[in-house]
């Protein structure tokens, strides 16, 4: 049974680096190609997990190989567009000046409904009221509206706006967090008269 949840363990932390080394998509913007390495090597972890009979090196080594396998496509995909468009795709066009785009629709096996769905969700009710309309690579939907449709921006009012700092978490779990507040540059003393200023005492009570 030990044995059994050391090599659980070890092979969780080990594949959860290795993701962690691919990058930071997350699972509805996986590529295909990444969406294919997840459940390959889901599969091969669970083996070595389940049987004691299998050395712990059959399993982690596979995985070691698809890892490094996929972090050369990313290179490769970094440094050649065709190769990039070969394993990933374009983009598709399914909706054009307010029109549906039926071929693209059918290429890309997506129904109207699905695109209405996609479309509703984004808030959006009506072609008319789209320019594009692109299915991503990673299968999402980018809507860009007309012009005359999209959000006033202060620069287009002309109106001034004074930008604002990254916001920083200075106290997190009732913990203050020392390097972001040195980073603010601000004084803990100011900080304490901004707790009392809310009827808290210290950090904790955050």
């Amino acid at each position: 049974m030990f044995v059994v949840l050391i090599r659980t363990i070890t092979l969780y932390l080990f594949i959860i680096v290795g993701i962690r080394l691919l990058g930071k998509h997350q699972i509805g913007q996986l590529e295909p190609s990444e969406l294919v390495l997840t459940l390959i090597i889901a599969d091969l972890a669970s083996v070595p997990m389940q049987d004691n009979g299998i050395p712990l090196l059959a399993g982690l080594i596979p995985i070691v190989v698809l890892l490094a396998l996929s972090s050369i496509i990313s290179v490769l995909c970094t440094k050649s567009i065709r190769f990039r468009a070969l394993l990933c795709g374009r983009p598709s066009v399914v909706v054009e000046n307010g029109q549906v785009v039926e071929a693209e629709l059918s290429k890309n096996r997506l129904t109207l409904d699905e695109l209405m769905e996609e479309l509703r969700i984004q808030g959006y009710a009506d072609f008319k009221a789209i320019k594009f309309a692109l299915l991503e690579t990673n299968g999402q939907l980018s809507v860009l509206p007309y012009a005359a449709d999209k959000p006033v921006t202060a620069a287009q009012m002309g109106v001034a706006v004074q930008e604002t700092g990254l916001p920083v978490v200075l106290i997190s779990d009732g913990r203050l967090l020392e390097h972001n507040l040195k980073g603010t540059g601000y004084e803990r003393n100011l900080l304490e008269k901004q707790l009392a200023a809310h009827g808290l005492h210290s950090p904790r009570q955050a």
